[in-house]
C-alpha cells in the first residue's frame, strides 16, 4: 500500500471518528419534542434598547429613575460595559472597529442606567463617539429613538408617517422585517409623545461641533435621495397642518394591521425590533399595563431575554425550526441518526408548516399556504430558505405519519417554486421585493429596506426542490441557473446576503448548481473552486470577516469551524474530492474538534442586515462541520 493510500485511510478513519462524536454531541442537544434550538446572539444594541423601553414604559421622578425592572436595567449595563472595547466604543460584530451608532446607543443606556459621566469608562466612549463624527452620525433609528425623549430634535428625524398604511399595498413593496418595524413606529411617531427624562439627564456631550444635522446626500440634485429629502420636509408640514381625520383613519389602521399580526405569532414578527416598537405603540394608543394584548406584547418581548448562568443578553429572535433543518439534515446525512429521533423531529416540524395566509399572500392570492418559519410562531412570515432546510431536513426526519407528510412536502415544494421571483432568483419572505428607490428613503439606513433574491437562497432553493423530485429541466430550475450564472462574481464567487458572506453564497450556489445538473467541468464552476482553494489560511481552515460587507470582496480572517465547514461544502460541490486544499480543510475541522464531539467558535457569521447588524448562531459550529465531514466520507464512499 502506498503513503499516499495509508495516508488517506488515516484520514478516513479520524473523520469517520469525528463524525461519529459530532453526531452524538448533536443528538444529545435535541429537545424531547424533536426539535433543537441553540442561543442567537447580537451585539450591545438590544441590551442598550431594553435601557430605552424602560425608560418609555416608566418615567422618571424629578432627578430620580428607580423603575420596577431596575434590577433587570443594571444587568443590561453591566453587559454592555463588558463588550467595550479598549478605544472605548461598542463593535456591531466579535473582532470588528467601534461603529458609531451602536456606540452612541450604549453610551445613552449606560448613562441612564446610573454610571458617572466622569467615569473612565463612559469618558472614552465619549471621546470614541466625538471621533467617529459624533451623536449627528448615527443611524435614523437611533436619532428617532432618541427624539421620544426630546433628546434628538425631531425635526432633524426622518418623518414615518401611519398615512403610508392607506396607500394601498405600498408597504408590502418594503421588507416583510421593514414593515412590520414601520408601522408600529409610525404610530409612535404621530404621537410624538416627548416622554420625560430625569432632570438634567441630556446628551448634549455628544454632539460634534461643526457638524451638521441635516440628512447626508452624496448623490446631486436630481437624485432618487434628494427627491425623498424633499418629500419629508412636506410630510414635517403634513404633520402641522395635514388632515386630522386621515391621521385618524390611519392610526385606526396601523393598530387593526398590528393587532392582526400578533395573531399565530409570538410577537410581532417574532423579532425584537417590532416587538419593542408595538409595545411603545400600545402604550401611546391607551392600553393600559393590564391589557391583555399589551401584557401578551410584553410576555412576548421579555421572552427574549436571558438572564441565567449564561448571562444577561437579549436574543433578536428564537431560531428553533432553522436550527432543526439544519441539524436534521447534518444527523441525517452522518447515517448516525435513530429513527426513533428522526421521528419526532418529523413530527414536530409538520406541525410547524404554515397553512394560513400571510403578508406573502399579497402578491401570490392564489397560492395554498405552505412552508415554515424561522421561530417558534409565526404564522404571517413563513420564509422561503427556512421552507427549503426544512425540506432537506424531512428527507432524514420521517414521520409517523407518512401520507401527511407526502403531502406536506407537496405543498411546500408547490409554495416554493409559486415564490420565486421574475429574474430567477428567489428571496427570504416576497416575491419581486425591489423597488430599489424605497433605498433612498430617509429612514432606510437600516440597508434592508427591501428584500431582493440572492444567490445564498436561490442555490438552496434549488436543491431543495432538486431533492424533492422537481426534475432538472423544470422552468423554475433553468431560470435559477441562469440567475446564478448572471450574479457570480469576476472572480468566482457569489454575494451571501444571510450568512458571512462570499464563503456562503458560493457554497450554496455550487450546491444548487449541482443539484441541477451543472457539470464541475464548466468554467463558472471551476471558477468558484479555484476561488476557495485561494483565499484559504495557511492552518488548512477558512474564515471571513464581516468587514467584506463594507468592502465589496471578500476580507479574510481567522479560521473558524462554521466558514471552514462552508468551503469545504463548496470544494465538494464543484467536484473537488482529493485536492490538498480539501484534505487540509478536513484536518482542521478533525484536528480542532473537542472532546465532547463539539466545536469552539466566537465570531458571527450569520448575517442580519449587511454592515449593521450580524448574529452568532450558537449550533452553526456543529451542525455545519458534521455536515461537511459526512459529505466528505460519502463522496469517498461513492453515495454522494
Amino acid at each position: 500500500m502506498s503513503a499516499g493510500v495509508q495516508l488517506a485511510d488515516s484520514l478516513r478513519l479520524e473523520t469517520e471518528r469525528a463524525v461519529e462524536k459530532a453526531a452524538r454531541s448533536l443528538l444529545s442537544r435535541q429537545h424531547a419534542e424533536g426539535y433543537w434550538w441553540g442561543d442567537l446572539t447580537a451585539d450591545t444594541t438590544l441590551e442598550s434598547d431594553y435601557i430605552l423601553l424602560q425608560l418609555f414604559l416608566h418615567r422618571p421622578e424629578g432627578a430620580a429613575w428607580n423603575p420596577p425592572t431596575r434590577e433587570l436595567v443594571d444587568k443590561a449595563a453591566q453587559s454592555i460595559l463588558a463588550r467595550q472595547l479598549g478605544d472605548g466604543g461598542f463593535n456591531i460584530y466579535p473582532g470588528g472597529p467601534s461603529e458609531i451608532s451602536a456606540t452612541v446607543k450604549a453610551y445613552f443606556a449606560l448613562k441612564l442606567a446610573g454610571i458617572d459621566v466622569e467615569d473612565p469608562r463612559l469618558e472614552k466612549a465619549r471621546e470614541r463617539i466625538l471621533a467617529l463624527g459624533g451623536i449627528q452620525a448615527a443611524n435614523s433609528y437611533v436619532k428617532v429613538n432618541l427624539s421620544l425623549f426630546n433628546l434628538y430634535p425631531r425635526e432633524w428625524c426622518p418623518s414615518i408617517p401611519p398615512e403610508l398604511i392607506l396607500l394601498r399595498n405600498f408597504i408590502y413593496e418594503m421588507s416583510s422585517w421593514t414593515r412590520a418595524i414601520v408601522i408600529p413606529l409610525s404610530v409612535v411617531h404621530a404621537y410624538n409623545p416627548s416622554r420625560p427624562v430625569p432632570d438634567g439627564f441630556d446628551l448634549r456631550e455628544l454632539y460634534l461641533e461643526g457638524a451638521s444635522m441635516k440628512f447626508p446626500n452624496n448623490d446631486g440634485f436630481f437624485s432618487g435621495r434628494n427627491f425623498f429629502l424633499t418629500v419629508d420636509k412636506g410630510l414635517k408640514l403634513w404633520e402641522r397642518f395635514g388632515s386630522k381625520s386621515l391621521r385618524e383613519k390611519a392610526l385606526r389602521k396601523a393598530e387593526q394591521w398590528m393587532l392582526e399580526h400578533t395573531k399565530h405569532s409570538d410577537g410581532l414578527a417574532a423579532i425584537y425590533p417590532p416587538m419593542q416598537y408595538i409595545i411603545m405603540a400600545l402604550d401611546l394608543l391607551g392600553y393600559g399595563a393590564e391589557h391583555p394584548g399589551r401584557v401578551e406584547a410584553e410576555t412576548q418581548f421579555n421572552r427574549l431575554m436571558v438572564n441565567d448562568e449564561r448571562g444577561f443578553f437579549f436574543q433578536p429572535c428564537f431560531s428553533p425550526v432553522w436550527d432543526t433543518g439544519i441539524a436534521a439534515y447534518a444527523v441525517g446525512r452522518s447515517g448516525l441518526a435513530p429513527v426513533e429521533a428522526m421521528q419526532r423531529c418529523g413530527d414536530w416540524l409538520l406541525k410547524k408548516e404554515v397553512r394560513q395566509k400571510g403578508d406573502w399572500s399579497v402578491k401570490r392570492p392564489n397560492t395554498e399556504p405552505s412552508g415554515w418559519y424561522f421561530e417558534f410562531a409565526n404564522e404571517f412570515y413563513p420564509d422561503i430558505d427556512d421552507s427549503a432546510m426544512v425540506l432537506m431536513g424531512l428527507r432524514y426526519a420521517r414521520s409517523a405519519d407518512e401520507k401527511a407528510q407526502a403531502a406536506t412536502e407537496k405543498r411546500a415544494v408547490q409554495w416554493l417554486l409559486d415564490m420565486q421571483s421574475k429574474d430567477g432568483g428567489w428571496a427570504a419572505f416576497d416575491v419581486d421585493n425591489n423597488w430599489e428607490f424605497l433605498a433612498d428613503v430617509p429612514f432606510a439606513d437600516h440597508n434592508a429596506m427591501l428584500d431582493p433574491t440572492c444567490p445564498d437562497i436561490t442555490g438552496r432553493v434549488m436543491e431543495a426542490l432538486c431533492t424533492c423530485g422537481v426534475s432538472k429541466d423544470h422552468p423554475a430550475i433553468r431560470r435559477g441557473v441562469k440567475y446564478l450564472l448572471e450574479t457570480q462574481e469576476d472572480e468566482g464567487s457569489w454575494y451571501g446576503r444571510w450568512g458571512v458572506n462570499y464563503i456562503y453564497g458560493t457554497i450554496l450556489a455550487l450546491r444548487g448548481l449541482r443539484a441541477a445538473g451543472e457539470s464541475d467541468r464548466e468554467a463558472h464552476v471551476l471558477r468558484a473552486g479555484e476561488w476557495l482553494r485561494s483565499i484559504q489560511n495557511a492552518d488548512g481552515g477558512w474564515g471571513e470577516s464581516c468587514e467584506s460587507y463594507d468592502r465589496g470582496c471578500y476580507v479574510r480572517n481567522p479560521s473558524c469551524a462554521s466558514q471552514t465547514a462552508w468551503a469545504v461544502l463548496g470544494l465538494l460541490a464543484s467536484g473537488d474530492h482529493t485536492s490538498m486544499s480539501l484534505r487540509k480543510g478536513i484536518e482542521y475541522l478533525v484536528e480542532t474538534q473537542r472532546d465532547d464531539g463539539s466545536w469552539s467558535e466566537d465570531v458571527a457569521t450569520g448575517t442580519g442586515f449587511p454592515r449593521v447588524f450580524y448574529l452568532t448562531y450558537h449550533l452553526y459550529r456543529d451542525s455545519f462541520p458534521l455536515l461537511a465531514l459526512s459529505e466528505y466520507l460519502k463522496i469517498g464512499e461513492g453515495r454522494a
